[in-house]
């Protein structure tokens, strides 16, 4: 087999050439028309770090492989006319991650199923990627394909998902980047038009006091549980009567309240911006004060971003706590927050009671410790100092997780609480893992079964129905 020129330059073909974050992301934005995008799935990406792997690539379901991103397969030669069809089609891809062009084969062995699989792809692209990692595929105007791959853990991915809107449970899709701004430009159409009207009758600094205030974490989540509840017909965020609490949660903290959250805070920050960049003058304004001001201006400018990255960030976990706590007490469930316990520790949430926590003759399983974050990576190593002769749960949305990273965790007597679809997905480490355990589970079994009948026996709950 012939080699390609990056294979036969020896062993630094494995090491990815050196880029500043966002530029081939930004790149592939600016100069393809339609992007086909998908979480890879465990098999998508430990062929390329797994010897023992027989998958060498990622599958495409069929949507995607239909929807006219990629060429038109077509039907092999085969030497036993009675053989099951296998279609195929081949075409060059661009990575300009690992400096190099592959050409790419799709084939679909119809004996298999619907699937169709893409292989002879580079192993370096994917060899290091953490779970729910994204492929990024373009087409440009004259046809050529270019691909990157996403790290889950990096801000490559934050920005893609936010550009086309991913919901939580995304997987894969086809997205014309055309359409995609039309979309977004009719969705702000009517703020737009509030704004140069605004900035040219004078009022551009009413304007920002009117949308320069962020609600509350509290108010802001409230609403997003209103609406949730509102549109799937709920009347109570009771995790014993849902039938999935945790995609409940993920849904409203990563979805619904995710999207009102940027909405507001792109309000705000957009006539900041147009104030700092223009003035509040519309007389004074000249194409050269702008150009001038947007230079001198930028550490300002600079500033202001990060300070909406880092809002962001804050939101989602204040959001998190703030969705588990309403749930439990639609459930009844006794619990108290944020307290105080020895060396200053605050963990998340005590049930049923600091009192019962801190009394030296109860059982273990009659008092719980539970922690939320949203994203967890090295911080969950500071919940296991929280745990004083009863279990830990640790509730976590984070899709990114390693199996070496679980498993340290269970050593340690954590027990992961993740939304119903992270636990069963096949992005995800934890399908397998029996320190890793859904929601639901959590309130059904062991709230609901193991520990409600201990409170119900101290008179803390009452008898469930």
């Amino acid at each position: 087999m012939t080699k390609t020129n990056a294979e036969a330059a020896g062993p630094q073909h494995d090491l990815f050439v050196e880029r500043e974050p966002g530029i081939l992301l930004s790149r592939l934005l600016d100069e393809c028309e339609i992007l086909f995008v998908k979480k890879l799935s465990l098999n998508d990406r430990d062929w390329a770090r797994l010897p023992n792997k027989h998958q060498a690539g990622v599958y495409v379901p069929p949507r995607e492989r239909d929807g006219g991103f990629f060429p038109p397969l077509v039907a092999k030669e085969r030497d036993d006319p009675t053989a099951d069809e296998i279609r195929e089609a081949f075409f060059n891809i661009e990575w300009p991650e690992v400096g190099e062009t592959r050409q790419a084969r799709l084939v679909h062995y119809t004996s298999k199923g619907p699937e169709t699989h893409m292989t002879r792809l580079p192993k370096p692209a994917f060899r290091d990627l953490a779970p729910a990692s994204l492929i990024v595929m373009g087409r440009d105007r004259d046809g050529a394909y270019r691909a990157i791959t996403l790290d889950s853990d990096g801000a490559d991915h934050e920005i893609l998902s936010d550009i086309l809107d991913l919901p939580p449970d995304f997987v894969s899709g086809l997205f014309t980047l055309r359409a995609v701004k039309r979309e977004r430009e009719e969705k702000v159409l009517t703020f737009i038009e509030e704004v140069v009207k605004a900035y040219f009758d004078g009022s551009i600094a009413t304007l920002a006091d009117k949308y320069g205030t962020m609600p509350v974490t509290a108010g802001l989540a409230a609403t997003a549980r209103t609406r949730f509840m509102s549109e799937q017909g709920l009347r109570s965020m009771d995790p014993f009567a849902m039938a999935k609490p945790g995609d409940a949660i993920r849904a409203i903290s990563r979805g619904v309240e995710y999207e009102i959250f940027k909405e507001l805070q792109m309000r705000g920050r957009a006539v900041e911006l147009v104030r700092l960049v223009l003035g509040d003058d519309p007389k004074a304004l000249k194409p050269e004060k702008a150009l001038r001001s947007i230079i001198v201006e930028f550490p300002k400018i600079d500033a202001m971003l990060l300070s909406a990255a880092q809002q962001r960030k804050s939101r989602a976990g204040y959001s998190f706590e703030h969705h588990i706590e309403a749930m439990m007490i639609d459930g009844g469930v006794p619990f108290e927050k944020q307290v105080v316990i020895e060396a200053r520790k605050r963990p998340d949430f005590i049930l049923p009671s600091k009192a019962l926590y801190d009394d030296a003759g109860r059982t273990n399983k009659e008092a719980l410790v539970l922690s939320a974050k949203t994203t967890l990576r090295e911080r969950w190593k500071q919940v296991g100092q929280e745990m004083k002769n009863c279990d830990l749960y640790l509730a976590t949305v984070d899709e990114n997780i390693a199996a070496n990273a679980i498993e340290d965790m269970a050593s340690q007597g954590i027990v992961l609480v993740v939304p119903e679809g992270l636990k069963n997905s096949d992005t995800t480490e934890y399908r397998k893992q029996a320190s890793v355990i859904s929601f639901e589970s959590f309130f059904k079994s062991e709230i609901g079964t193991v520990r409600w009948p201990l409170w119900e026996r101290r008179g803390l709950v009452a008898a469930r129905h």
